[in-house]
């Protein structure tokens, strides 16, 4: 059954398949679409260029205010909260909207400027007061998570669903790059004190204002050289009311978008459980000072910014649910091996400088195959989408991401509090295993499906 399908909408259904490419599009190969999937990728390096240094210095901010740390968790989980309820929305929005410039774009000129501003602004409204910074967050996470939806949903509707896996593996990419010029670039301006016009005092200060004029950079980059295709033709017959898409997704025969959306909320659940707690681990345990604690995720980053293009040229060659598969399966025994690190490098007689080093590699191993993960099961969603709910699936794919990233965290505390940090990588495997069963349900999305799950010769 294909989401949002009726009798009327047999010939809107035909000419639809030039969403997924045309016998033409497929002998040119991916290459003809990679300058415009790296200029789409722009807007996504946004999203990557911020959310580290957020991630950061947000909590650095609000500790001059707030003793507890658990308030302070609970002021981060704003991100994750708005672009639980944001994401679908605005994508379901945006996939109806009908504007000389596209469906996504209006969206994307307006908020990415917006957040941009916000963003740049957070340092100064943390020396004001309290009240100052958490409006800026409010703001901030209003505009940035009304952006992503419209963001991620602009590359499906410009590229041919055989090459998504390919493509995402490039704006993934682009994200990487970002996060890396994020932590090891921006991050150190940090500690410029100086005075320029108009910005004062860099001191704690430089990096936000920087970050904001790059996501800007990047939006015009998006805006002058990223051209949505016109579909009216298409999206108008097939438009349907969008909580009859929704559930129309559950109530398929074929359950395997069902089963996508279990399996990413499974390792997304396993995933969100480690990653506030991994530079926590570092010093603690493997006894880092606070400025290398942060390397461990770094080498996530590394690993997810080399690979990122590769994992997609290998699943359209094996396929994505095989590569999926295998990656999550390599994942579970990465964390089994992380998990009993501490004993084996005492066993093998390792330096705590060496000791440090193999877990900075595991991290790295890590990052590859997780990569493998997230860069594939975006596209296989979107292989069963139509043009016109293209959007409704993108917010879908971040509600159930994002659902875990609230959920996971106090569990994953509380579970570090009874048994230490070794049950936090156990209980991440359990996770990836129970995402791996899962997976194997699922029977379509691979990159020669159309939407109703026919294979394109």
């Amino acid at each position: 059954m294909q989401i949002g399908k009726t009798p009327k909408a047999a010939r809107a259904a035909a000419n639809a398949q030039s969403v997924q490419g045309t016998p033409t599009e497929k002998k040119t190969g991916f290459r003809k679409y990679l300058g415009l999937t790296f200029l789409i990728g722009f807007g996504f390096f946004t999203m990557g260029l911020m959310d580290p240094l957020y991630d950061t210095y947000v909590p650095i901010f609000l500790g001059k205010y707030i003793a507890q740390n658990k308030t302070i968790g609970a002021i981060m989980t704003l991100d994750n909260i708005f672009a639980l309820f944001l994401i679908p929305i605005v994508s379901a929005w945006s996939d109806n909207m009908r504007t000389r410039i596209g469906r996504r774009m209006p969206f994307i000129i307006v908020t990415l400027p917006l957040t941009a501003l916000c963003f740049a602004y957070l340092p100064y409204a943390a020396a004001i007061s309290l009240a100052a910074i958490i409006v800026t967050v409010f703001l901030l996470n209003v505009f940035k998570q009304s952006a992503r939806g419209p963001v991620v949903a602009l590359m499906p509707d410009t590229i041919p669903g055989e090459y998504r896996s390919e493509a995402n593996g490039v704006i993934n990419t682009m994200g990487g790059i970002a996060s890396i010029i994020g932590t090891i670039g921006l991050a150190r301006l940090m500690d410029v004190d100086i005075v320029l016009p108009l910005l004062g005092p860099t001191k704690d200060r430089l990096s936000f204002p920087v970050a904001g004029l790059l996501v800007i950079l990047s939006t015009i980059m998006v805006f002058a050289f990223v051209r949505e295709k016109n579909r009216d033709n298409v999206t108008r017959e097939e438009r349907v009311p969008i909580m009859k898409s929704i559930n129309a997704i559950a109530g398929q025969q074929d359950k395997s978008a069902l089963y996508i959306l279990i399996s990413l909320f499974l390792w997304f659940f396993g995933y969100q459980g480690v990653l506030p707690f991994i530079g926590k681990y570092s010093v603690e345990v493997l006894k880092t000072s606070t400025g290398t604690a942060s390397l461990a995720a770094g080498m996530v980053g590394v690993a997810y910014a080399i690979f990122a293009i590769p994992s997609g040229y290998v699943a359209h060659r094996i396929g994505r649910k095989r590569t999926i598969r295998t990656s999550l399966a390599v994942v579970a025994t990465l964390l089994v091996i992380v998990t009993f690190h501490g004993p084996l490098t005492e066993k093998l007689g390792l330096s705590p400088k060496m000791a440090l080093y193999s877990f900075w590699a595991l991290m790295f191993l890590f990052g590859m195959f997780w990569v493998s993960i997230v860069t594939n099961s975006f596209p296989m969603l979107w292989q069963m989408a139509t043009y016109g709910n293209m959007g409704i699936y993108t917010g879908l794919y971040y509600t159930f991401s994002q659902a875990a990233a609230i959920l996971s965290p106090p569990l994953s505390g509380t579970i570090i509090d009874l048994v230490g940090y070794r049950g936090m990588f156990v209980f991440c495997a359990i996770c990836m295993l129970a995402a791996l069963l899962v997976m194997g349900k699922v029977t379509r999305g691979e990159p020669r499906e159309d939407a109703n799950g026919q294979i394109n010769n």
